[in-house]
């Protein structure tokens, strides 16, 4: 529950500017996950998240662009091989399925890898889309992502 909860974090600071914790508190209840102050705040520590001021003069939790930089932190790779259940490719495209609800996390957490060939993502509920040059990036890649959740 801890991952999928830090990945729905992870995907609502993405897609909204939130506050504080208390919103971030009220979003994730208001998704069904029964959640306290106290666990966010250590989630928000545990995923490094910083605040980052918007164009309209508010500050919104972010990932911290250190973190952003990296090839790929060690939480989404946790998180990534906890919600990830097949890998296949087909032609220049490479198909990952997860657990419900994690779709979103697991595509962002290939969009941080800042792999070379990828074209695109595109994560769903509980699947990923992703678009390669050729058929040979994709059968290496869906390879490499294979051994990584080994």
């Amino acid at each position: 529950m801890k991952f999928q909860r830090q990945a729905k974090i992870l995907d609502l600071i993405e897609h909204n500017e939130i506050e504080t914790q208390e919103e971030l508190s009220e979003k994730l209840c208001s998704l069904g996950y029964d959640t306290t102050q106290a666990t966010v705040s250590r989630d928000i520590k545990e995923l490094r998240l910083v605040k980052t001021l918007s164009a309209t003069g508010k500050y919104y939790y972010t990932t911290s662009a250190k973190e952003a930089e990296s090839s790929f932190s060690s939480r989404l790779r946790n998180i990534f091989r906890e919600c990830v259940t097949s890998i296949e490719s087909a032609q220049n495209m490479v198909v990952i399925k997860t657990l419900p609800a994690l779709g979103q996390a697991a595509a962002m957490a290939i969009d941080s890898m800042k792999i070379p060939n990828v074209v695109g993502t595109l994560g769903g509920d509980d699947t990923v889309f992703i678009v390669m040059r050729d058929t040979e990036t994709a059968l290496e890649l869906a390879e490499e992502t294979r051994a990584l959740l080994r």
